[in-house]
């Protein structure tokens, strides 16, 4: 869905074959970019390293990502994607998460190499945003966030629980969230790819239909995973020896 600018002074360039993500778990055009990209990778057989930034929307917002604005999201990129398995939040509105900073720093303390490293961090990120969407778990709660990662198989649970008792995760958080207040990051998701390759929530283009806090709706206007085979075919070219500025990522 358009392109952006990747400023290097500020960013620096993704390592070879490794997309670069930023995003909130709790944003469901973030998670269908995600399903996209991984599925799209899934069909070529493609091994693929994502590495997650968060973009949390409560920071910038000051406040808990809204239900109302969640929920009709959910349902219109759920009935796009059904083999997500995405449904309305069917547990307790008590236990409705309130935050996902839990999650996202679990999803940098996965890095660690003791912890897993980037295929656990991406594994478990995955894991997280199914059990929020699919499944109506609160992923604010650090018990829930170790129970979801002791069925990642690349994710050692009890180490990521000791990092995380530690604080792990936390200033890496809050660091991204400093650095994607700059010009280069456009919102949740925004993925950066090495060669120049970058996308502000790629794919997708969508509308409210009026203020979603007196009942609006998000129309989806486009929708085309285009872009996840054009960003893995850039994956496989040999990097130039200058990236250029900006590329297109089509709908």
């Amino acid at each position: 869905m358009g392109t952006s600018t990747m400023g290097t002074s500020t960013m620096g360039a993704p390592a070879p074959g490794t997309v670069t993500v930023w995003s909130d778990i709790g944003c469901p055009w973030a998670s269908l970019a995600l399903h996209t990209l991984r599925a799209a990778a899934r069909a070529r057989g493609r091994e693929l390293l994502v590495d997650h930034r968060a973009f949390p929307l409560e920071l910038f917002n000051a406040e808990p990502t809204p239900k109302y604005i969640v929920e009709p999201e959910v349902i219109v990129i759920g009935a796009l994607r059904p083999e997500l398995g995405w449904r309305v939040w069917s547990g307790r509105e008590a236990d409705y998460p309130s935050t996902t900073l839990p999650a996202m720093e679990a999803v940098q303390a996965a890095k660690a190499p003791e912890v897993g490293g980037l295929r656990a961090s991406d594994e478990l990120d995955a894991a997280l945003r199914h059990a929020f969407y699919a499944e109506s778990r609160c992923i604010s709660v650090l018990p829930v966030i170790l129970e979801i990662a002791g069925d990642c198989p690349a994710v050692d649970a009890r180490a990521l629980g000791d990092a995380l008792a530690r604080g792990a995760g936390r200033a890496e958080v809050f660091g991204q969230w400093r650095t994607a207040r700059g010009p280069d990051i456009a919102g949740s998701p925004q993925l950066f790819a090495p060669g120049g390759w970058s996308a502000h929530n790629p794919g997708a283009r969508f509308t409210w239909t009026g203020d979603p806090r007196t009942g609006g709706l998000p129309r989806l206007t486009a929708y085309s995973p285009r872009w996840a085979e054009e960003l893995l075919e850039s994956l496989d070219r040999p990097e130039p020896e200058t990236a250029s500025a900006a590329v297109h990522a089509s709908p």
